[in-house]
């Protein structure tokens, strides 16, 4: 059985998560994802005993320095993932730990998308649950370039968020 590490910190003032709440389902998520999907993500033919990931909940100030920073894109986002194994062909797997990287998730944006919501269909945890397993796709090394990967993405986080019963999204 792999061990799942996955630490967050919370720098949002505005909004008190329950990290242990968010660390399970993140871990329940994950492993529905890798359990249909390994052979096409960036754990296949790798043997590894864990696997680690990071989640920081920030605002959009932080986002918009990270997309400025690091991709060259003048404007914040909603979430931002650092895709370390996946994106990494030098990647190597030390003492049977992958690291795949990290999800940083402004939570001032996940407020603001569910207000601007008219249907209000989702909640915000909703919405926080449909990044986190968005961000999950990346780090596993899924993109969606075309609109063939999009729905594949898509359709896989709707899978992943019915594992923790959030099957209205």
């Amino acid at each position: 059985m792999t061990t799942i590490n996955i630490f967050t910190e919370n720098i949002f003032q505005g909004w008190k998560l329950n990290e242990k709440d968010v660390i399970n389902k993140t871990r329940k998520m994950l492993e529905f994802i890798i359990s249909h999907n390994k052979e096409q993500s960036c754990l296949n033919n790798r043997e590894y005993e864990s696997i680690t990931l990071d989640i920081v909940f920030c605002d959009s100030k932080k986002t918009y320095e990270l997309n400025r920073d690091y991709r060259d894109r003048d404007k914040p986002a909603d979430i931002i993932t650092f895709a370390i194994f996946a994106d990494d062909e030098k990647s190597f797997i030390f003492d049977g730990d992958i690291n795949l990287g990290e999800i940083v998730i402004a939570l001032d944006k996940v407020e603001e998308q569910v207000n601007k919501d008219i249907s209000n269909s989702k909640n915000r945890e909703q919405e926080l649950y449909f990044l986190i397993s968005h961000g999950l796709m990346h780090l596993l090394g899924f993109d969606h370039q075309t609109e063939e990967e999009y729905n594949f993405v898509i359709n896989e986080q709707k899978r992943a968020l019915e594992s923790i019963d959030y099957d209205k999204i």
